[in-house]
């Protein structure tokens, strides 16, 4: 255990953090200070992959588990959203859709082929959008919804990035 993988420990950590202050009704401006939890997490996520990559301390473990933290943040803040009525239902059906085929099919090429999917750079747009887009939404700026279509969008592009890639290498390994 190295620390870019105690940072996203702690980012799994943070998920049951978030719903706690996000529906909590005691806590005065919940719904802010949830998204600040998420920001919380989203620079444990920027840290993290900092230190593994300029330190060298990439293991396997961090590859599956840190995009797995990063996901699951992410869907439980969208669906939150949703169930406040912040957001609309096909922003997250769309996500869910999405990372689910994403860890599935991560999960298939791990077990059989022992390829870790590593993130790309339409991947870490995606998430970075959406980061930028829910805190837009939360705090109302002005065309915040174009921001969530924009991040809906390139998680799109990053699953189609992400079949391609893993068809090509299937095609290879032929």
């Amino acid at each position: 255990m190295n620390i870019p993988n105690i940072l996203t420990v702690i980012r799994f950590c943070l998920i049951p953090v978030f719903v706690y202050v996000f529906y909590n009704p005691d806590i005065q401006n919940n719904v802010f200070w949830g998204i600040v939890v998420f920001i919380v997490a989203g620079a444990t996520d920027l840290l993290d992959g900092y230190i593994a990559r300029k330190y060298g301390l990439i293991t396997k473990w961090g590859k599956l588990m840190d995009p797995l933290a990063d996901k699951l943040m992410l869907i439980t803040v969208l669906i939150s959203l949703y169930v406040k009525g912040i957001i609309p239902a096909p922003i997250i059906l769309i996500v869910f859709v999405k990372e689910f085929l994403m860890i599935v099919g991560a999960a298939f090429l791990y077990k059989n082929r022992n390829i870790v999917v590593e993130a790309n750079f339409f991947g870490k747009a995606a998430t970075a959008s959406f980061y930028v887009a829910v805190v837009a939404t939360v705090l109302k700026f002005p065309y915040y919804n174009i921001l969530l279509y924009i991040a809906v969008f390139l998680t799109l592009i990053a699953l189609v990035q992400y079949g391609y890639k893993a068809f090509k290498r299937n095609a290879v390994k032929r």
